[in-house]
Order: structure tokens, then sequence, then C-alpha cells
């Protein structure tokens, strides 16, 4: 996994580039917004869709769940209109450590990160994601796998699992969905960072 390496700039006083400052301030409230609205003080948040934004990262330490179920499709991200996926449905998990961050190349080679992470286990139920690469260690019980006969191939094949543990995880993900989700110690930053490697 690349280290991320933090740009930092020296300004002259009064020398702000505005332009980048407010694309940069408008991006991390746009973020910051779209989760308030969502969430109470409660740190609990009903049916939360994210998608649109494209190869966003979802890392954490461990996860463990109840009821996964995956299957291939072809989905939508904001480079390609198809591009090949495949999707974890989850009933009930607990995830620790987690990191879910999208970097936006906001002029030339300047870039951004908009990071949302938790420093307390987040707990989710009904969990849709629909992502490209996932690079864990992985773990599950009563694993099977099924292939139907059908004219779409999306509904050809399907794993299923009565349980699933994930370590040391980085998911490339395309759309995110959790029917609640509770996330105590909540922090949401938006930093200046070098170009992406991947």
């Amino acid at each position: 996994m690349g280290k991320t390496v933090e740009l930092k700039t020296t300004l002259n006083k009064g020398n702000v580039n505005k332009r980048v400052f407010w694309k940069a301030f408008a991006s991390g409230m746009v973020v910051l917004a779209a989760l308030l609205s969502f969430m109470g003080v409660s740190g609990t948040a009903y049916a939360i869709p994210m998608a649109g934004v494209g190869n966003f990262y979802v890392e954490f330490d461990h996860l463990e769940g109840n009821g996964y179920t995956f299957y291939p499709k072809m989905g939508e991200s904001s480079k390609e209109k198809s591009t090949p996926q495949g999707t974890n449905l989850i009933k009930d998990l607990t995830i620790d450590h987690l990191q879910l961050y999208k970097d936006f190349n906001i002029s030339g080679d300047k870039w951004i990160r908009v990071k949302i992470a938790a420093s307390k286990p987040v707990h989710i139920s009904g969990l849709q994601q629909d992502a490209s690469v996932i690079n864990a260690d992985a773990k599950f019980s009563n694993l099977a796998l099924k292939e139907k006969q059908s004219s779409d191939w999306q509904k050809q094949f399907q794993q299923m699992s009565s349980t699933i543990e994930l370590n040391h995880a980085k998911i490339k993900t395309h759309y995110l969905f959790q029917e609640k989700i509770v996330m105590n110690g909540m922090k949401v930053t938006v930093e200046r960072i070098n170009k992406p490697a991947n």
C-alpha cells in the first residue's frame, strides 16, 4: 500500500490562490453537508447512498459480518458508463478503524483528499457495496458458490456465506449504501496530497 505524502506549500502572506482555495473548501463542505444532513447527534444515519464519484476507497483494519452475498455486475463509475464490478451484500457488520476517502484533481497537478474516518467501531445494517478491487485477508463460514442457468450473465453466478471476516482491507468502491450506520468518533478532513498512485 502506497504511503500518502502531504504537500506543504509555501505562500507569502496575502498570496493565496482564491480559485484553488474555494474549490477545495466547496468540495469539503459538500461532503460534510451530505453527511450531516443524514446524521443526528446520535451518530446514526439511515439509508445513505454514495455513488457517481467513482474510485473512492474504503480502508479498515478488521470487519466481521453476518449474511454475505456476492455477485458480478457491470456498473457505472465517474470515468466510465459501464465497468466490471462485484456487488457485496452484508446484512449486519462491524468495522474497526474505518477510513473512506476520495481524491480530487482540483487543477493541474494539485490534488486534495476528502476523508471520513471513525476512531471507534462502526456498526452497519443492510450494506450494499459495488467494488472493482478488494485487497484483504478473508475468512468465510459455510461458503457456497452457486451457478444458475440464466440468459443474464450477472445472474449466472453467486457466492454466499453465513459469516465473513476481512482484515487489512483496501477496497476500490463505486457505490455504497447502508440502511443504517452508527459511526461514533467520526472525523471529516480535507487535505492536500501528492498525485495518487492508483
